[in-house]
């Protein structure tokens, strides 16, 4: 299948790598984008010759959330669109959450909003030493709603009220504190780390693989369709706010929104 904003490579091991491939927008996160990073993961679910999926991006950036373009879309939308649209989005993370194959994030650059997401449902992330990361989007008066659970989920509550609501930006000694990072390397030394990551299951058995992934899934916290369903309902609600108005506002006329210290 030929992609517009990602590429999708296997290698004769099984190793499939799977890119952001919109460095230009430092891969942020369109309609067409999510769209394809959905059907990306129900593909690699059933490709029954990839033993697992490494998950990066092109450029000087991991991921830095959601397009500005996409999210000023919303605020012209009825609300059946606006969910809609947050169900896509909620459906992404859920797919490559569910991805029965390891899934190593190889973060070589920045991660915010959705970006965070997307490390939080990796089963293990590497990321360079210069990294910088942050749940960004009450800045711009919206929330972090369809990637929660699964933020929740990686960091457990305590760590991610840290950074779950302040906008903080925060460097990659923390993310591995915070459980979001799993190591912390050099640039240099980023491809033997996620090397030595993908090795050990190619020598394991893939449907116990898969089998043991879906056990740990399980027992972990609980990310029913209710909660989800949930998560959609508040990202649409804030979208309909005079604060995310403001907030993307101010943001693409480069200024401070009007809750900002000056």
């Amino acid at each position: 299948m030929t992609y517009e904003t990602i590429s999708l490579s296997v290698d004769p091991r099984g190793v499939a790598t799977l890119t952001l491939n919109r460095p230009e927008k430092h891969n942020s996160l369109s309609a067409l984008m999510i769209g394809e990073l959905t059907s990306a993961a129900n593909d690699l679910a059933a490709a029954a010759s990839v033993r697992a999926v490494v998950l990066t991006g092109a450029g000087k950036s991991f991921c830095a959330g959601g397009d500005l373009g996409w999210m000023r879309d919303q605020f012209e939308a009825g609300r059946e669109t606006r969910m809609s649209e947050a169900r896509k989005l909620a459906m992404m993370v859920k797919a490559l959450n569910e991805l029965p194959k390891p899934l190593i994030g190889r973060v070589q650059g920045q991660a915010f909003g959705g970006g965070i997401g997307m490390m939080s449902v990796c089963d293990t992330v590497i990321c360079v030493d210069s990294a910088k990361f942050g749940l960004t989007e009450v800045r711009l008066g919206l929330i972090p709603a369809t990637i929660s659970p699964y933020v929740l989920a990686r960091m457990g509550e305590g760590k991610a009220r840290r950074v779950f609501m302040s906008a903080r930006i925060f460097g990659a000694q923390e993310a591995r504190d915070l459980d979001l990072a799993s190591s912390v390397v050099s640039p240099d030394g980023l491809d033997d780390a996620v090397e030595q990551e993908v090795s050990p299951y190619l020598s394991a058995a893939p449907a116990a693989v898969a089998a043991s992934k879906a056990l740990a899934r399980s027992l972990g916290p609980a990310i029913t369709d209710e909660i989800i369903e949930d998560t959609i309902r508040r990202l649409a609600d804030t979208w309909e706010t005079q604060e995310a108005r403001e907030g993307i506002s101010a943001f693409l006329e480069k200024r401070n929104p009007d809750w900002a210290s000056q």
